[in-house]
């Protein structure tokens, strides 16, 4: 499954080398298209020449379908591909910022490179005031270091802000995006009947790419929404000829002793998710876990995907069953190393705090659906009672080692918008 390692797969040489060309490619067809000319990318912002616009809107409004075609499809790992964090209010200043550069300049930070590449001076000074610009941020930064990380909000996209499905988003995005480029192309042709610049045959040409690129992407906006995004169900179906026998075997159901040991392993990150609802979390829970509602869960997947190496993930509920499907929503995405909690809080309170608490009678048998804490706990104790916090390493429990510690796939960087 795409994005592939490409210096794991095929070596340092071979994987400079293939993004050297394609970098050079990238140039070229930036020149082709005279994004070296200062005038030119500056001619869109007064309604002018809109050649950088279309092109460069044009060549966004294909990759995105064919992003979310191949994820639909199983191509392509949608969580291996880099998004940048939102910041909000800092990323609407630094766009204006940007915009008011580039208008002023008649460059973008990527093509200023390209117009340096080319000989041009005014490209070459461009890229030298950027130069200074990031010296003078990286100066001043920590004079408005809170502003800088204010209203931070993740990974965020377009679906996640209005809860519509990814197809529908981008089938709605591809026709305004057609919509968009169809009035940039008229305002460039009345201005050009206005200058005496029109040239009939020239604009039929273009007019007949046109109508066939804007069929194009509407097909393809059309194949992103027939497809949409897998469900998670979908992607359980994908990985479980290799998970579910892990499952059957128990391979990756843990003791509580296993647990609180690794909690002491100077070489994992141990983060523990409690799913069960908040009245038994408030009763009793283990001393560091997070609780979060199972449908919480896709939303953190992301950040668990960028914990570093050694990090181990250890869902649990009251028994097994909705912390094995917990389970299945991780290990359904790549990068996490996830376990269950064998038996859940009530074998670690067997464990751990036996006398603190009476059984209930005739508790539910293990892993039946209704997960009901098997013990009679009167007041919302929290991780407070002693037996809910590891205070020593664990000594005089035999249990069965089954941690094993993975090296996360690399996840690709992003570049200049």
């Amino acid at each position: 499954m795409l994005p592939i390692d490409l210096v794991a797969n095929w070596g340092k040489p071979l994987a400079y080398l293939f993004y050297l060309l394609v970098g050079i490619g990238f140039g070229v067809s930036l020149e082709t298209a005279g994004f070296s000319i200062s005038t030119k990318l500056a001619a869109q912002f007064y309604f002018k020449d809109q050649t950088v616009f279309k092109t460069m809107f044009t060549a966004v409004l294909f990759a995105m379908p064919l992003l979310f075609i191949a994820v639909g499809l199983g191509w392509l790992d949608y969580d291996r591909i880099y998004v940048p964090p939102t910041y909000f209010w800092p990323g609407v200043v630094g766009g204006l910022m940007l915009g008011a550069g580039i208008i002023v300049g008649g460059f973008c930070p990527g093509t200023s490179i390209v117009s340096t590449g080319t000989g041009k001076l005014d490209g070459l000074l461009f890229v030298l005031g950027a130069m200074v610009g990031a010296l003078l941020f990286g100066g001043t930064v920590d004079r408005f270091y809170d502003f800088s990380n204010s209203s931070y909000m993740g990974r965020f996209t377009i679906p996640d802000w209005l809860g519509i499905d990814t197809g529908v988003v981008v089938f709605v995005l591809v026709l305004l995006g057609v919509l968009l480029i169809w009035g940039a192309d008229a305002i460039e042709r009345t201005w050009k009947k206005r200058e005496g610049l029109f040239d009939p045959a020239t604009a039929d040409k273009e007019h007949r790419i046109l109508v066939g690129v804007s069929a194009l992407l509407i097909v393809l906006g059309t194949i992103a929404l027939i497809i949409g995004q897998p469900s998670q169900a979908d992607l359980w179906n994908r990985v479980a000829p290799e998970k579910q026998p892990l499952l059957d075997s128990r391979a990756v159901q843990i003791h509580p002793a296993e647990l609180r040991e690794a909690t002491y392993n100077p070489l994992m990150k141990v983060i523990m998710l409690d799913i069960r609802d908040e009245a038994d979390y408030n009763l009793y829970h283990i001393q560091g876990a997070r609780r979060l509602d199972i449908d919480q869960m896709p939303s953190l997947i992301p950040d668990l995907q960028n914990e570093p190496d050694g990090t181990v993930v250890v869902v649990m509920s009251n028994d097994e069953t909705p912390a094995t499907e917990a389970w299945k929503i991780l290990v359904s995405k790549p990068g996490i190393n996830a376990y269950i909690l064998e038996g859940g809080i009530n074998h670690w309170i067997s464990i751990y705090a036996p006398n603190a608490f009476d059984p209930i009678p005739n508790p539910p048998l293990p892993n039946q659906p209704d997960d009901t804490l098997a013990w009679q706990i009167d007041q919302a104790l929290g991780a407070n009672q002693p037996g809910a916090t590891p205070t020593q390493k664990e000594t005089g429990i035999e249990y069965t080692p089954k941690i094993k510690l993975q090296k996360k796939a690399p996840t690709g960087a992003g570049g200049c918008g």
